[in-house]
């Protein structure tokens, strides 16, 4: 009897104790689900759909945007115009003024779904607004065909080489100064060199270095030049591209460019530059390639990459 109460006994306590165990999970609090992760995953999802699976230039990929925004508006425009006539009997004025902005915040959301940077954001959002705000002030087809051989003059090689006009802030010049050695001359290039600020007021700095800049677009790289000879600079301005240099001439090199140049620029400092030689990077890092030394930035100055070369 003894070995009966003992076995049932052991099987209700084991009843117990599973009953317990599931009315503790019952218990625990469900995990909130992170909206946040949900929505990132969902945008990561349309990326993968609306981003392109070819390669292509920012700037091919953008007018790709801005077309396919265009037709989406066609679309959204027509389908709203035949359902109101046809269910409620009434015709739908869409101003046109509607329509610019429908396709100024769709090009911006294809922008966004597609990866591109922030500032190839606010492109396509102003891109047809101030095309509309053109178009009301009727402004002469001269100016227009100004404002294309200037543009032309300035972003030309963007196609190509995906590095868009990026003029540097005097407080940029002032940190590069303090990081270049200063116990011995140096021999420095501004990649990108732009209207040549910062290479004129680096061979102001440091008249015991020296100094030259490099620009594939032709207009920045004339102005830059023309700078140098009224401010008698002994700073140089060459007009090509930095793939032609050697990079083994130079202590440092200074690039402004962006994120898509950055690993074709590593690849070629990594090969040619010097032991003990520096390469800068204002604002873009070099993928998987940890700096030697960064200095942060703030709202108004972006961060300074540092590579001494070992």
């Amino acid at each position: 009897m003894q070995k009966v109460l003992n076995k049932y006994g052991s099987k209700y306590e084991t009843k117990s104790s599973l009953a317990q165990s599931r009315l503790g999970q019952k218990a625990q609090p469900q995990k909130p689900v992170d909206k946040m992760t949900l929505s990132e995953s969902a945008v990561n999802k349309l990326r993968t759909i609306v981003r392109p699976n070819m390669r292509l230039v920012p700037a091919t990929l953008a007018v790709l945007i801005q077309c396919a925004a265009l037709l989406t508006v066609a679309a959204i425009t027509w389908t709203v115009n035949f359902a109101t006539s046809t269910y409620f009997g009434a015709n739908l004025n869409i101003s046109f003024f509607t329509v610019v902005l429908m396709q100024a915040l769709l090009a911006t959301t294809f922008s966004y779904l597609a990866g591109m940077a922030s500032w190839w954001r606010w492109i396509h959002f102003c891109f047809p607004l101030t095309a509309w705000v053109m178009f009301q002030w009727h402004i002469p087809n001269a100016v227009y065909l100004v404002g294309f051989i200037i543009s032309l003059s300035l972003f030309w090689t963007t196609f190509r080489t995906q590095v868009p006009f990026f003029p540097s802030r005097p407080v940029v010049w002032q940190q590069v100064a303090s990081i270049i050695p200063q116990d011995t001359p140096v021999r420095l290039i501004d990649i990108g060199s732009g209207l040549g600020d910062m290479s004129m007021y680096m061979a102001k700095t440091r008249p015991d270095s020296q100094i030259e800049g490099i620009e594939i677009a032709p207009l920045p790289w004339l102005i830059s030049y023309i700078r140098a000879k009224f401010r008698r600079s002994p700073a140089t301005f060459i007009l090509g591209n930095y793939q032609a240099l050697n990079f083994a001439n130079y202590d440092v090199i200074f690039a402004y460019l962006s994120p898509a140049a950055m690993r074709m620029l590593w690849d070629k400092a990594s090969k040619e530059m010097r032991p003990g030689s520096l390469l800068i990077s204002l604002e873009f890092e070099i993928p998987n390639v940890p700096e030697s030394m960064r200095i942060q930035g703030n709202e108004n100055t972006p961060e300074i990459y540092i590579w001494k070369i070992a």
